[in-house]
């Protein structure tokens, strides 16, 4: 067995180690200390109540908790990197993992994007076509440990997308880098511009 598949396996069974730990004592959660860790840590990137004002810096509102405690974690061990977000990860405890993503799964996402109308009808067909709402659900608000991308700010998603393609963003399974392989950049940003404007809460 190579040293990478080595890693990868015992990264892998410490996030399914740490996701038991959250699915255990989510009800356990501090959504208030999650807000206070928010305002102090989060929110000049992040927005107001995780609602980003920046394009190409992800919302976390309505985001599923196990999702953004998935993304902390990555960024805390290493799997992920970042000149902001992997510093200040390193920082965090499990606990205050948890508390974030509690409080941002707990806040309303506010979409002021605005889809292209002649792009909507085949955005949601490509939408099926590529299997994005069978991990994303239906409504592509997110399931368990995977994102919401419904109403994600449009840069940012795009730009996630361009590098699962690239192979140069972390894609810890494989299954985003798979699926978009095949996808023409051209449908691409059809499907980022029809996702970005979805206000499903």
């Amino acid at each position: 067995m190579s040293l990478l598949k080595v890693k990868r396996n015992a990264m892998n069974f410490g996030f399914i180690a740490f996701l038991m730990s959250v699915m255990v004592s989510a009800s356990g959660a501090d959504i208030s200390a999650g807000k206070l860790k928010a305002e102090g840590l989060c929110n000049a990137c992040h927005g107001p109540n995780g609602n980003s004002q920046n394009a190409d810096i992800p919302s976390l509102a309505g985001m599923p908790a196990l999702s953004i405690a998935n993304t902390l974690f990555y960024y805390r061990e290493g799997n992920r990197k970042n000149p902001i977000m992997t510093p200040i990860a390193s920082t965090l405890s499990n606990a205050e993992m948890k508390d974030l993503a509690a409080y941002y799964a707990s806040q309303a996402r506010e979409v002021t994007y605005k889809s292209k109308p002649e792009n909507i009808e085949l955005g949601a067909k490509l939408a099926q076509q590529y299997n994005c709402t069978q991990c994303h659900g239906p409504n592509l608000l997110g399931v368990q440990h995977i994102p919401r991308i419904a109403g994600q700010n449009h840069d940012y998603l795009l730009t996630q997308l361009k590098g699962f393609k690239a192979m140069t963003r972390a894609d810890m399974d494989g299954n985003m880098s798979s699926a978009v392989s095949a996808i023409k950049l051209e449908d691409l940003v059809l499907i980022s511009d029809y996702v970005a404007g979805l206000k499903f809460q």
